[in-house]
């Protein structure tokens, strides 16, 4: 389902929510309360599987807690203000479920899985070896994808080979005479520019390091 495509939609999602309504709202205290306490991994599978089994209840929840005026709005037309109250609640109750809610719906409305929101990195120092050690975990929301330590090289290794992915993927799509949404290409030339920009910081630090003699304090 690519968001609401009709005007009779949001009419459909609501009426099977309000069915399942007491139900649905046992789950979402289960999920609220997992969320409170971390256990971000197992709140995302169950919501995948709410999406996979009750699709209508599931963007029911996910418009609703996105804070969606337009839904809001079209579903206090078809169905009336008490409807669309009731829908307004789930944003005001359960507040930590919109970023998961928000995260599966883009996979399942996009076709992504695990969307990286966020990269945590921190550096130290390998004495011996004479070089910086970078610790790295990509971020899914707030799940944390997996964790890795590397040198500068390794780590640098490793973004080579999603660039690599990247142009592969457009050269596929430029075989296939595929287009890109505007979106995506205004979005892939930010991301180009600022990959050429930290490359040139690259650059700058590693002519410096040529000069420095090695061992140098």
């Amino acid at each position: 389902m690519d968001e609401i495509d009709s005007q009779a939609m949001p009419r459909v999602l609501v009426e099977e929510f309000l069915e399942r309504e007491e139900g649905t709202r046992a789950l979402l205290d289960d999920l609220e309360r997992a969320t409170l306490e971390g256990d971000h991994e197992s709140v995302r599978e169950r919501i995948r599987d709410l999406a996979e089994n009750n699709q209508h209840v599931f963007y029911a929840i996910a418009l609703s807690l996105s804070g969606s005026k337009q839904f809001y709005g079209d579903v206090e037309a078809q169905l009336g203000v008490e409807a669309a109250d009731v829908l307004r609640d789930l944003g005001e109750t359960y507040p930590a479920l919109a970023e998961p809610f928000g995260v599966v719906r883009t996979e399942q409305t996009r076709e992504r899985r695990n969307p990286v929101t966020e990269l945590e990195a921190t550096t130290t120092y390998h004495s011996e070896a004479e070089v910086p050690v970078v610790s790295y975990a990509p971020k899914s929301g707030s799940v944390e994808l997996f964790s890795g330590q590397g040198s500068p090289e390794e780590v640098l290794q490793f973004a080579s080979y999603l660039v690599q992915a990247t142009t592969d993927s457009l050269d596929s799509a430029l075989d296939h005479d595929y287009s890109v949404n505007t979106e995506e290409l205004s979005a892939l030339i930010d991301r180009q520019e600022n990959l050429e920009s930290e490359l040139g910081r690259l650059r700058d630090q590693l002519d410096e390091l040529r000069r420095k003699p090695v061992g140098d304090e």
